[in-house]
């Protein structure tokens, strides 16, 4: 079967080998659909690869978190990108309504010690997270928090939980796997 991928809120920056969607009909959009309308114009289990970069932020993600489970296919990764609650973009911008933790996609992986009974989030087995900060000259300490950071999950929490955190990141990048 081929590999099949979908780029969700393009914009202006439509993929190659990509089933490129957008609200508006921006050119090279694919598909022009409002992401809080669910379900999703897609079948089940219908695509590999699923590209969300700095979409999350500007909708109520969670239950577009789980229909998104619903078209990819079993091992397709969804790939996120979006501002960290320390980044100044999460204020910047008017329309983004949510910053986001280490622990923000927790909520929707199987195995994960995050509490959440109230709700049926967990539609993934796998998930990767990375925080990213500003790398511009002049800011060479970014490039060792970045890596001191990410060394593993509680390095992370740490961050967040700690004065380093004065140090804002710019976002997370994090991949779920199906």
């Amino acid at each position: 079967m081929a590999e099949k991928k979908l780029n969700l809120g393009c914009g202006a920056s439509a993929l190659n080998g990509y089933i490129n969607l957008d609200k508006y009909k921006y050119p090279g959009v694919d598909i022009t659909w409002d992401l809080e309308k669910i379900p999703l114009p897609f079948k089940n289990e219908e695509f590999n690869e699923i590209k969300a970069e700095n979409i999350l932020e500007h909708l109520d993600y969670k239950i577009l978190l789980v229909e998104l489970s619903r078209i990819l296919r079993e091992n397709g990764r969804l790939l996120v990108r979006v501002p960290h609650y320390t980044s100044r973009d999460v204020y910047a911008d008017p329309t983004h309504r949510y910053g986001f933790s280490v622990k923000t996609f927790s909520f929707f992986v199987k195995s994960s010690r995050v509490q959440n009974k109230e709700y049926n989030f967990r539609k993934y087995r796998k998930l990767k997270v990375h925080i990213e900060f500003e790398k511009r000259i002049g800011m060479f300490w970014n490039y060792l928090i970045e890596y001191i950071v990410n060394i593993n999950e509680s390095t992370k929490e740490f961050y967040e939980r700690s004065f380093l955190s004065m140090f804002p990141a710019v976002c997370i990048k994090a991949t779920l796997i199906k």
